[in-house]
């Protein structure tokens, strides 16, 4: 896994001042650096520039990037981010047909596919990925980005010049770059946060490829072109050849994404989807003669404030020692404690370049660097709530009735304590709508379904291209800000496809939760992990924590000048300081309450300090 960056404008000629263009691409290198600490790399031509920096999975001593090859008088050039899971099919595929390999790794195999069938090879690729491909025959340069988004890649504009990054701190270091916030941004940040528009970056005139696109950037100008997107059909399979088909395509992903030069572990939750992919893993390592080393994560002193709520019914740590003794893994029990809590919020905001999803993040930052100790890459059990419809408001009639999102559907907290002026300047509410309804009118529907269905499909499509979206950036910054590099199988997107046009007594069998997913891993796991009833990634229930956090808020309201005194109300705040913390009314997702609102006002108060944002 690695970091990408550079620029193209075909009105300048960058090779005439070589030191200086070169500069800059190095330090879009070092800014990410923390993407790729193994190795990196530069590349310039009269028109274009890239940068890489690598973390080395895969063929460890070559696959040095950006990778030029050149065939019939041609020359392309490539940088790439991620890993591309059925290479040795594409490799005995390109084989076949002449090509010569110089090393073993997939970038390679992704650049001599170009060659041989053009832009057409992304949609050969299964796998995780942000690539640019430069070809100097064509003069043109193109940006991949895989079909759900797992891996990132944003870009910008500055006079002619078109400028890109794995993430947006690298776009500032384009000479005459800077991070600018508008009103637009603004409603982002406080309407949408912490998810944001799938397409923008929040930052003014900062954008990101979309999931399933590429865009050709040419002496004309761009393109923004669509590869891949969700096609809704009738089912035909019966429910026991649909259990059968799910099984298939999820035991089939993970073990291609086992596909690592290095040791791999997992994390390990105790619920389903981590179980699952930890239980095949373990069970392809044994026949090699190997053991799976698991993690898992928790709250000093947890076990003492926890509070059971509708949304996190239960522990984690029961459940994670009956999968260790079941799947016979070397386990370590991680856990962060108020002060690491605390800390990482701002390392989560440097990893993110925006306010993020709080202590949710945080932790998930401090977990990873641990991991990463003695890790390059890990297997998650992400994405099978939004895919096989774990979440809540899947099946609550309150959040299908509701014009909005349904993980979102109190709107009071994200305005109780801005100013009044504010709050007459920024359509909060009206801009969230109106994201929401653009993607309900996006989501591809099947005219046969009954308006039941049809809602559920709304429902998926919105997790899909909202929820799921700011769960893969979490997991993405967090593990790449380590070192580590975290993968998906759950999100495949064969799986995607599939699982997206089975109706949903098939998904929620017998009323189940996940049932169909519980039907396909009934061989890999024991009926009591498997039956086990959802509860998501946890959070801290320390009242020293969230004395803490109110702590700090005073500071900076007796301070004054704070950046976040400018749109919050002190006696607003104050007040909702002052009250009962309700655990069970989460303002985002299922774990973001009252400790992660006054977390959250914290990052964007050090995020608009820290980027010394300009407010236009």
């Amino acid at each position: 896994m690695c970091g990408i960056a550079g620029f193209c404008d075909y009105s300048w000629n960058y090779t005439a001042t070589p030191d200086k263009w070169t500069k800059v691409l190095d330090d879009m290198n070092q800014i990410q650096k923390h993407r790729g600490p193994d190795d990196d790399g530069t590349y310039l031509d009269p028109h274009c520039g890239l940068s890489h920096v690598r973390l080395s999975i895969l063929d460890l001593s070559n696959g040095h990037q950006p990778m030029t090859r050149k065939q019939n008088g041609r020359t392309v050039t490539i940088v790439y981010n991620g890993e591309i899971y059925n290479m040795k099919e594409l490799r005995n595929e390109l084989e076949g047909k002449g090509i010569r390999f110089q090393t073993t790794c997939d970038t390679e195999v992704i650049l001599a596919g170009y060659q041989i069938y053009g832009v057409d090879i992304v949609k050969k690729l299964n796998g995780i990925f942000a690539f640019a491909i430069r070809d100097t025959y064509k003069k043109k340069l193109f940006l991949f980005r895989d079909r759900v988004g797992v891996k990132p890649l944003f870009y910008t504009t500055y006079g002619n010049a078109l400028i890109f990054s794995s993430e947006i701190k690298g776009l500032f270091e384009f000479p005459g770059v800077k991070p600018r916030l508008d009103k637009e941004g603004l409603c982002e940040v406080f309407g949408l946060g912490p998810a944001k528009t799938y397409g923008k970056g929040v930052f003014k005139d900062v954008m990101e490829v979309l999931p399933g696109h590429y865009l050709e950037i040419g002496e004309y100008g761009r393109k923004d072109i669509c590869y891949w997107q969700l096609i809704s059909k009738p089912h035909e399979d019966s429910f026991e050849d649909t259990v059968e088909k799910t099984g298939e395509l999820v035991t089939a992903s993970i073990r291609r994404q086992m596909l690592s030069d290095v040791p791999i572990c997992t994390f390990l939750s105790g619920g389903v989807d981590s179980s699952l992919v930890t239980a095949v893993c373990s069970k392809e390592l044994n026949r090699m003669g190997k053991r799976l080393t698991t993690y898992s994560f928790d709250f000093t002193d947890n076990n003492i404030n926890f509070k059971a709520n509708a949304f996190q019914p239960s522990e984690d740590r029961p459940w994670v020692e009956k999968m260790v003794a079941f799947a016979d893994t070397d386990h370590h029990f991680l856990e962060c404690n108020n002060v690491e809590l605390y800390k990482y919020l701002f390392d989560a905001v440097d990893a993110r370049d925006l306010p993020c999803m709080a202590d949710v993040e945080s932790s998930m930052l401090y977990f990873c660097k641990e991991v990463a100790r003695n890790n390059k890459v890990t297997l998650t059990g992400e994405c099978a709530d939004e895919i096989f419809g774990g979440y809540p408001w899947f099946h609550k009639k309150e959040c299908f009735d509701a014009d909005i999102f349904p993980w979102s559907m109190d709107f009071t907290p994200r305005t109780m304590l801005l100013k009044d002026d504010v709050l007459r300047e920024l359509p909060l509410e009206d801009y969230a709508r109106a994201a929401y309804e653009k993607t309900v009118k996006e989501t591809p529907l099947l005219d046969e379904e009954n308006a039941y269905e049809r809602r559920r499909r709304e429902i998926s499509y919105l997790n899909l291209k909202w929820f799921m979206q700011t769960l893969l950036d979490r997991m993405d910054r967090t593990s790449m800000k380590s070192g580590l590099e975290a993968r998906v199988p759950l999100a495949d997107h064969e799986i995607i496809e599939y699982v997206w046009n089975v109706p949903w007594n098939m998904k929620c069998h017998n009323g189940i939760v996940k049932g169909l997913l519980r039907a396909a891993g009934k061989k890999y796991l024991p009926d009591e992990v498997l039956y086990r009833r959802k509860s998501p990634y946890p959070k801290t229930y320390d009242p020293a924590y969230e004395k803490l956090l109110r702590c700090e808020m005073r500071k900076l309201l007796e301070d004054g000048n704070a950046p976040i005194c400018t749109l919050i109300d002190q006696n607003k705040t104050e007040h909702f300081m002052n009250s009962p913390t309700d655990y069970g009314r989460p303002f985002y997702g299922q774990l973001m309450a009252g400790p992660q609102l006054l977390a959250y006002y914290l990052q964007i108060n050090y995020w608009l300090l820290k980027y010394k944002i300009e407010l236009v």
